[in-house]
């Protein structure tokens, strides 16, 4: 672990991420030694340092503080937090602020080859998305949406919950983005106001047509799951994985086109 660039793992508490969830982070994919879709990791980081009003942290140094701890890693997870660093007590941010980065590595999830060749279970969560559009999208670190709703089941069973905002639109996972095929339709649900604009789903947006299918983003209503083709639902580690089951309705894997189920769980684990 590097805290601000040295080997560390204890922040004062007086730390903002620690006082108030007052940060950002990325989890970041490593093969081979390196940091997957670094580029895109730091656009989307960047989009929350905006929107939270952080000083832009400087990526270069993040790279060469990512590939010191990812040397020598075959496979495996970075995770990068930032925070806006110490400050007193009241929730008014320290002008200036001085962030802290923090930075350290995971093993690689033993996810089971069943997941990609037999598909998984998604449930329906009853803990809702909070709707705030100034965090949209970015990856701050109050995620307790995320965690009560995750807290919700033991079954080993079931891989993931799908999480509704308090308008019943459908936003995502509980820790992944949703698709569904309808015809030659590809749809994802519309995350202006709710959820986090994954890395993944990105890509697979960027280059849905190229595997003759159209892609749509919406306010998705739940109904629509129910009359898709075919789900999937993608992250940053996870790749892209196809949904069996949801609720009483079984999927037919067989409609993702394998071309782009390839394509993305080669690419997620690259750099483009």
């Amino acid at each position: 672990m590097l805290i601000d660039g040295l080997p560390a793992d204890q922040i004062p508490l007086t730390d903002r991420g620690l006082q108030y969830g007052d940060g950002l982070f990325e989890t970041i994919a490593i093969q081979g030694g390196r940091p997957c879709l670094w580029q895109r990791h730091m656009s989307r980081l960047q989009n929350g340092e905006r929107k939270l009003g952080f000083p832009f942290s400087d990526k270069e140094r993040l790279w060469h503080e990512a590939l010191k701890l990812c040397s020598g890693r075959e496979e495996g997870v970075l995770k990068i937090i930032l925070t806006r660093g110490s400050g007193g007590r009241g929730y008014r941010p320290p002008d200036p602020c001085q962030p802290r980065r923090i930075l350290s590595t995971h093993p690689w999830p033993d996810y089971p080859r069943s997941w990609y060749e037999q598909g998984i279970v998604l449930r329906r969560c009853d803990t809702r998305f909070s709707r705030q559009s100034r965090l949209a999208g970015i990856k701050h670190l109050n995620r307790l949406d995320q965690v009560l709703a995750r807290a919700e089941w033991s079954d080993p069973a079931v891989v993931e919950g799908l999480m509704l905002d308090e308008m019943n639109h459908v936003i995502s996972g509980t820790q992944s983005n949703v698709f569904l095929l309808k015809g030659d339709q590809l749809i994802t649900p519309e995350l202006s106001q709710s959820g986090i604009a994954g890395v993944v789903r990105e890509l697979v947006l960027e280059f849905a047509e190229q595997y003759s299918l159209h892609p749509r983003v919406i306010e998705l209503e739940l109904e629509e799951l129910q009359q898709a083709d075919a789900l999937f639902i993608t992250n940053s580690i996870l790749g892209l994985c196809p949904v069996s089951k949801f609720e009483d309705r079984q999927y037919d894997l067989n409609v993702i086109p394998s071309e782009l189920v390839k394509f993305v769980n080669n690419s997620y684990l690259a750099d483009v």
